[in-house]
C-alpha cells in the first residue's frame, strides 16, 4: 500500500499524489523532498521572521512542511498548485499560510531561503534562475534538491553561472542538495526564454516559453501530426489537449476556419505560448485558453473533436497514467459521434488502451516511430 504519511522534522503530514486515482503506487513525495526538510530544518529558525520560496514543488509537501513560515510557492503545474491547496486543507492548514504563483509572475520580495526541487526540464530551471536575481540578497540561502540521477552536471553550472559557488552535500538515499553561495559581483545576461523559432513553410514566428517541450524547435512526432490533421466542416466544438505551444491547434485552426477552439494544459507557460501563438497568427477563428487538469472542467458530450499528443511523464515520473485519463475524459466529453485523434510513439500502445474506452479504434497514418489514431463511438 502506498505510504501517505510523510514524516518529517517539521512533523506529521498526510500528503496525496493528484489527480487521486484508484490503487494508487506512487508516493507524492520522495527522498529529496525528506532530505531538504530535515535540512533546512536546522538553518531556519536562526533567522527572525524567515522569508521562504519554494520552486517546483510536486504535490504540495514542501509548502504543508514548512506552511508555518508562510512560504511563497511558484510552480508552472496547474495540478501541483491543485494538490497544495487540497494537501494544505487535509492537513487542517489554511490556505493563507502559503501565496501561490505562477511560473509567469513571480513574487517581488527578497527571500532569506530560496528552496528548488530540481525540474524536469533544464531550461526551466535556468529561467527560473535568470529572473529570481532580484529576490536574492547576499545572504540568501539557496538549495535545490534532488534525486542524483535528476541532478546532472547542468544543473551545478547553472547554479555557478546565476547565483555563485556551489557546494553538494553528500548523497542520502540516492538524494543530493546543492548549495549555492551568492556572489554579488555576478553578472546575469538577458534571459534567452521564451525562445522563438519559424514554423516550417509558414510564415508564424513560434513562441515557447522554457518549460515546453522540444522548446528550441517543433518536434518530429507534431511536425507529423500537423501533416495529417482533419479538415471538415463538422468539427465546430474543438479541444487542443495537452497543447504545448498550440501549434496543434493553430494548424487545425488554418485548416477548419469556423471552428471553435479551446486550448488547454497543465502548463501555465504552455497556455501563455499557446496565446500568443494564435494571437499572432490565426484572426478568423474563436478561441479559449485554459490552465487545467485535462478536460475536468468540460461539460459531457460537449465537444466534437479532440486533439491530443498526450505527455508520458509528470514531473520526473514516467508512465502511461496521464494518457489513460486523457482518453477516459475524452469519451465522457465528446459528443456522439465525436472523435479524439491522438499521436503517440508506435511503443506506447496507444492504439490497445483506446480500445478500453472506444469502440471504434482507427489508424490515420503511420510511419516507423509514431502513429495516427482516430477513437470514436
Amino acid at each position: 500500500m502506498t505510504e501517505t504519511t510523510m514524516h518529517v522534522a517539521q512533523g506529521q503530514f498526510q500528503i496525496l499524489r493528484f489527480p487521486i486515482e484508484k490503487n494508487e503506487k506512487l508516493q507524492a513525495w520522495d527522498a529529496a523532498d525528506e532530505y531538504l526538510l530535515q535540512d533546512v530544518a536546522k538553518k531556519i529558525d536562526l533567522e527572525d521572521q524567515p522569508s521562504v520560496l519554494i520552486i517546483n514543488d510536486s504535490f504540495g509537501a514542501l509548502a504543508v512542511a514548512l506552511s508555518a513560515y508562510k512560504p511563497s510557492i511558484v510552480s508552472d503545474s496547474f495540478i501541483s498548485q491543485a494538490a497544495t491547496r487540497k494537501n494544505l486543507a487535509l492537513n487542517q492548514i489554511a490556505l493563507t499560510t502559503v501565496r501561490l504563483f505562477d511560473s509567469l509572475v513571480l513574487p517581488q520580495d527578497k527571500f532569506d531561503f530560496i528552496l528548488i526541487k530540481a525540474p524536469k526540464t533544464l531550461a526551466f530551471l535556468e529561467d527560473m534562475l535568470i529572473r529570481l536575481q532580484d529576490n536574492l540578497t547576499a545572504n540568501t540561502q539557496v538549495i535545490i534538491s534532488g534525486m542524483v540521477k535528476h541532478l546532472p552536471a547542468s544543473v551545478w553550472q547553472l547554479m555557478a553561472r546565476y547565483i555563485g559557488v556551489t557546494a553538494p552535500s553528500k548523497a542520502v538515499k540516492k538524494a543530493r542538495l546543492i548549495y549555492a553561495q551568492v556572489d554579488v559581483g555576478r553578472i546575469v545576461p538577458v534571459s534567452p526564454y521564451p525562445v522563438y523559432y519559424p514554423l516550417d513553410n509558414k510564415a508564424y514566428q513560434i513562441c515557447n516559453h522554457a518549460n515546453i517541450f522540444s522548446h528550441k524547435n517543433l518536434d518530429i512526432g507534431t511536425r507529423f501530426f500537423l501533416e495529417h490533421l482533419p479538415q471538415d466542416d463538422k468539427y465546430q466544438k474543438v479541444v487542443d489537449l495537452g497543447c504545448g505551444n498550440g501549434v496543434v491547434g493553430l494548424i487545425f485552426a488554418e485548416k477548419n476556419p469556423n471552428a471553435q477552439l479551446h486550448f488547454v494544459d497543465e502548463s501555465f507557460m504552455a497556455v501563455a505560448s499557446a496565446e500568443e501563438n494564435f494571437k499572432q497568427a490565426v484572426t478568423t477563428c474563436n478561441a479559449s485558453f485554459q490552465a487545467g487538469d485535462a478536460l475536468t472542467d468540460f461539460a459531457d458530450k460537449s465537444m466534437d473533436l479532440i486533439l491530443c499528443n498526450p505527455p508520458f511523464h509528470q514531473q520526473n515520473t514516467v508512465g502511461g497514467h496521464i494518457a489513460l485519463r486523457m482518453f477516459e475524459q475524452s469519451k465522457k466529453v465528446l459528443k456522439p459521434g465525436g472523435e479524439l485523434w491522438v499521436i503517440g510513439n508506435r511503443h506506447l500502445g496507444y492504439h490497445a488502451s483506446l480500445k478500453k474506452y472506444f469502440s471504434k479504434v482507427e489508424v490515420i497514418e503511420s510511419n516507423a516511430k509514431f502513429v495516427i489514431i482516430k477513437a470514436s463511438n
